[in-house]
């Protein structure tokens, strides 16, 4: 059961602390953000720390997918250490990167100590598949064989790098699935470099961003004018600070803006204060000079990402896993693609910027929920005790895992508002499960 001083400190954080940039993801403990620009998505995959990890627990790999850099579906496990059969472990499932080729969805996956493996699949979410059934890299004679990052050049050449402490490239085949080179150790690492590299390119320039050297490890990157290098270090993307430990980049150009993404232990220092490997994906913008060079963004809750565009409440269906906040709250992941919210309690609930409106007549709100107990879902704008527009109530199904759908009545705000979908019931139950939405 989830403390009185939890509620009161999430209840808190509605109208301050989520106004700076919070993590990406407040159901789940992710870290080693590997994004990916697909149409007009952001495919952002994430490892998982397990909720009561003590050290590195990591047993899966997970996805969210956006398109506004603010509101956020969680697609849940699209891959996991069992879809490796050579490893024989449960624990390990370490920094990936993805990446499509061909009409191909490529997955590198490292498991410490065991080399890297790759997954393909035939679109981002899975399932995704070992084509080769080994690693595809394995130096036996060291353990620095982590954090794969990918480059496919304008000439098509690919490219994987890793390492730590020491920075590894080997080209790739076409096939995405077998190297084309041995793995080489390059020549002059970057200052400062750590691990976790992330490999991209600009304006005709090479981009090495990286974790710098421990601890706490910032956010360093290196530039060159050869895929190959030698890369030289530029500076920081974010520098260290003793607010966060370990950090791991991520970088894309999404509509026209570039950002960068990282790690932290902000969800975690919630309420724990402790050091333990919990740790949280955040999202920073970038800014480039004009000779290519990148400005230093300050830390991730001194920042904000502004939402590129409004959020469309008029989907037929919304999943109640998209938000852009929801502490307290999980989510599950039931048969390969169906995911619900769950551990509902009085009082949590979950947080959308930036919802249009419009100014059409409104009627029904629509909620999917399973119950044993059931409660309330009511709808606020602008603050999470800000003026109720519509609710509706969810009686008991008779068991969690039967579902149906409950409308209650709701008025237009019109315009945008921030909206927050709050629960309400029995104090110290479990009230509901929830599915989706929509509103008419």
């Amino acid at each position: 059961m989830k403390s009185t001083f939890s509620l009161l400190l999430l209840l808190a954080m509605s109208t301050t602390t989520v106004m700076a940039q919070d993590p990406v993801v407040s159901t789940k403990y992710t870290a080693d953000p590997a994004p990916y620009v697909h149409g007009d998505t952001i495919y952002l995959y994430t490892t998982h720390d397990e909720d009561d990890a003590e050290g590195f627990k990591m047993f899966d790999w997970l996805l969210y997918t956006s398109t506004d850099m603010v509101n956020w579906t969680d697609h849940g496990a699209v891959a996991s250490l069992d879809d490796f059969k050579w490893y024989e472990g449960k624990n390990g499932a370490w920094a990936e990167e993805v990446i499509e080729r061909n009409g191909k969805w490529y997955m590198y996956c490292p498991i410490h100590g065991h080399g890297i493996g790759v997954l393909v699949a035939d679109n981002p979410y899975g399932p995704f598949r070992d084509p080769i059934g080994k690693p595809l890299v394995w130096q036996k004679e060291h353990w620095e064989d982590i954090d794969p990052t990918i480059l496919i050049d304008d000439d098509g050449q690919a490219y994987m790098f890793w390492g730590n402490p020491h920075l590894y490239v080997a080209l790739l085949n076409e096939d995405m699935i077998s190297l084309k080179s041995d793995a080489m150790r390059m020549h002059g690492t970057p200052e400062h470099y750590q691990e976790g590299p992330w490999a991209w390119k600009k304006d005709g320039k090479y981009y090495m961003g990286f974790a710098s050297t421990c601890c706490p490890e910032g956010l360093g990157y290196a530039m060159s004018e050869n895929p190959l290098g030698p890369y030289t270090f530029k500076g920081y993307l974010m520098a260290p600070t003793e607010r966060t430990r370990g950090n791991h980049p991520g970088v894309i150009n999404y509509k026209g803006k570039w950002y960068g993404f990282g790690l932290n232990y902000d969800l975690k220092n919630i309420t724990i204060k402790e050091h333990k490997e919990r740790r949280s994906v955040s999202a920073f913008p970038m800014t480039y000079r004009p000779d290519g060079t990148i400005e230093e963004s300050p830390y991730f809750k001194d920042v904000k990402i502004e939402q590129i565009e409004a959020f469309n409440p008029y989907r037929p269906r919304i999943e109640a896993e998209t938000m852009a906040w929801g502490y307290g709250l999980k989510t599950v992941k039931r048969g390969i693609e169906d995911i619900y919210v769950t551990d509902v309690d009085n009082g949590e609930y979950i947080l959308l910027r930036g919802v249009d409106f419009g100014d059409s007549k409104l009627s029904t709100f629509t909620a999917s929920c399973a119950a044993t107990v059931g409660g309330k879902i009511e709808l606020h704008i602008d603050r999470v005790d800000g003026k109720m527009i519509g609710s509706v109530n969810v009686k008991s199904t008779g068991s969690a895992e039967t579902f149906r759908e409950f409308t209650g009545r709701i008025t237009n705000p019109k315009g945008v508002h921030d909206l927050y979908l709050v629960f309400k019931g029995a104090k110290g139950q479990k009230l509901l499960n929830f599915d989706y939405w929509n509103i008419k």
